[in-house]
């Protein structure tokens, strides 16, 4: 029965990274489909680019929200008898559910973002102190650049080089995870990488509206 209780638990944390935010906020505010505008990517970023802030930053707090909740909510599915140990490898697995549900949405077609901010939300959950040194890295990246795809990748590369140099983690789940999550980036902005080396790439203004 408790790996019934499991496979509810990872069933819920997948659907909870389903909630396609920004192509729900798009579609009953504004009346358009955010992935058909834009850079076609149904994140924040294209959000605000397309429809600002305002619709934007919801967005942003709902996808790192979903993820965050997936990993917290674990606790509740998993046996008291399982070790400190298993339950941090099964929040972990719950995480990255959350994760692939909002790159590949069940409720949006699975037509979904790139997974930063999910990312983000399952960081926050599971390195409470070592995830902000990339969120760091990214903010000066975004704001001397206005490339959000180069600071989401660089972030996500500082990533587990914080885990393991500065904060010297040794628990091979979550090292495991911080390589994995830079490796994952990277696959979901490989256009972009083509972009940037064309020159094609669009810069980001949080405030500046399409016209």
């Amino acid at each position: 029965m408790e790996y019934l209780y499991l496979a509810a638990g990872f069933i819920l944390a997948y659907l909870l990274g389903s909630i396609p935010t920004a192509v729900w906020v798009g579609k009953i505010f504004y009346h358009i489909d955010i992935r058909n505008e834009g850079s076609g990517n149904a994140g924040a970023t294209n959000t605000i680019r397309v429809l600002g802030a305002k619709a934007g930053i919801p967005v942003i707090i709902v996808d790192v929200t979903k993820s965050y909740f997936a990993v917290f909510m674990m606790q509740f599915f998993i046996p008291l008898t399982w070790t400190a140990d298993e339950v941090i490898y099964l929040q972990i697995l719950a995480g990255f559910l959350a994760v692939i549900g909002h790159v590949f949405p069940v409720f949006a077609g699975f037509r979904g973002g790139k997974g930063v901010a999910t990312l983000l939300g399952m960081g926050i959950a599971l390195y409470p102190t070592v995830i902000w040194i990339p969120v760091v890295i990214f903010l000066i990246l975004l704001l001397s650049t206005g490339y959000v795809s180069l600071g989401s990748m660089l972030a996500g590369l500082s990533f587990p080089i914080t885990d393991i140099i500065f904060f010297h983690d040794t628990h091979p789940g979550k090292v495991g995870l911080s390589i994995l999550a830079a490796l994952f980036l990277l696959f979901t902005h490989r256009k972009n990488i083509k972009r940037l080396f064309n020159g094609t790439e669009n810069r980001f203004r949080i405030f500046k509206k399409k016209k």
